[in-house]
């Protein structure tokens, strides 16, 4: 193979487009610039392995956003930047990484092409969010959809609301759908503790008083499923309905082991365990939006709030005390889930008569992450317009 055709395969790699097609009128007005592009860049430097496709798109994005002057060449690599799986979360970032180095004229321009072309891609623009106080402490509260029932979701230990990003849209339609930062997380970070699963369920509550609603459909994942269990014992007159995705209705006897592990070990150390049962090997391998977030969710994790919410989902204490919960229930395992597995789940529904029983095929325990499209699917059919 010659740089010519290494450079043709290199570019149709990275910009999603043959050269021939994409560069004709390039190779009408000079062969010899179209050479020079094709067999001398893509076939030469850009066509080295030391640096990924996509790690190439963001980096080239970057350089033509902090030129200036380039928003044509801008337009095309961040098509290519979305054509190697970058998100479109983390090329919005990089214009803001590109305010701080080269200027907010040149940050601003590029957001303008990244919108126009994000838009063009049928991408929704970033979802709202809004500060609120819960109780003893301030977090942010995203919401997708202007009417019809309320959803709030609850996200999982060490995330943020982000992990339900995938599945918002599709939930919005007809309804309002708020995911909020549980206390200790993303924008609640350093909130008071030690705190106990009773203060996290009263957090919840206090969400909806903020938001202004009387009852929700509440959707809980993980460490989330806890709290709204928790919750809807206090409080079942607050609730529409619950759904119960990847959870447990007791504690583990492992989780003092991961308190004291992101204390004495670090954030670092959490990063394997945690990924290696949140995602199947696929997923691992792949390394897609969704695992490349979780993994800066752990690192960036404050040891101190990542070691209170393992202490206090140890006192989980909602076994039996929902059998005569009045709101309709939606329990949703995961087929390849290895820390709440089906027979942990079916049990939970079990425990409450009148629960409807769902299980994702090829789901693990990061459902709204690795499948959101079965997870929306499910939720939607569940929760009621």
């Amino acid at each position: 193979m010659d740089r010519n055709e290494l450079g043709a395969q290199e570019y149709a790699a990275l910009i999603g487009a043959a050269p021939e097609q994409a560069l004709a009128e390039v190779a009408r007005r000079s062969p010899q610039m179209y050479e020079a592009v094709v067999g001398g860049a893509f076939g030469g430097a850009l066509a080295h392995a030391e640096l990924g496709r996509a790690a190439r798109e963001i980096a080239t994005v970057a350089i033509t956003a902090t030129l200036g002057g380039a928003e044509r060449q801008l337009a095309s690599h961040t098509r290519a930047a979305l054509h190697n799986g970058v998100a479109p979360s983390e090329l919005l970032a990089l214009a803001e990484h590109v305010s701080v180095y080269a200027g907010f004229p040149r940050a601003l321009n590029a957001l303008t092409v990244i919108d126009e072309v994000l838009t063009e891609q049928g991408v929704a623009r970033p979802v709202p969010l809004r500060r609120i106080t819960v109780r003893d402490h301030e977090t942010v509260v995203a919401q997708r959809g202007e009417s019809g029932p309320a959803v709030v979701l609850v996200h999982a230990l060490g995330l943020d609301w982000r992990m339900w990003e995938a599945v918002m849209e599709e939930l919005a339609v007809g309804r309002r759908v708020f995911a909020y930062d549980i206390r200790g997380h993303g924008a609640a970070a350093g909130s008071p503790s030690p705190f106990t699963m009773a203060d996290a369920g009263a957090d919840l509550i206090a969400v909806l008083d903020a938001l202004g609603l009387d009852r929700a459909h509440v959707v809980g994942l993980s460490y989330g499923g806890g709290i709204a269990q928790t919750a809807a014992v206090a409080h079942p007159e607050r609730f529409e309905s619950l759904a119960l995705l990847a959870t447990t209705d007791y504690p583990f006897d492992a989780f003092e082991s991961r308190a004291r592990s992101g204390e004495v070990d670090g954030m670092e150390a959490q990063v394997v365990p945690s990924l290696t049962r949140w995602f199947t090997p696929a997923a691992l391998a792949v390394n897609g939006w969704s695992v490349r977030y979780a993994r800066e969710r752990v690192l960036r994790g404050n040891p101190a709030d990542w070691a209170a919410a393992w202490r206090a989902f140890i006192g989980l204490d909602v076994q039996g005390r929902l059998a005569e919960f009045p709101s309709p229930v939606l329990v949703l395992a995961g087929t390849a889930d290895a820390s709440t597995t089906p027979a942990i789940m079916s049990g939970i529904a079990e425990r409450i008569p009148g629960a409807t029983y769902r299980e994702l095929p090829g789901t693990p325990h990061m459902q709204t992450l690795e499948q959101p499209a079965l997870v929306a699917a499910a939720l939607t059919e569940f929760l009621p317009l």
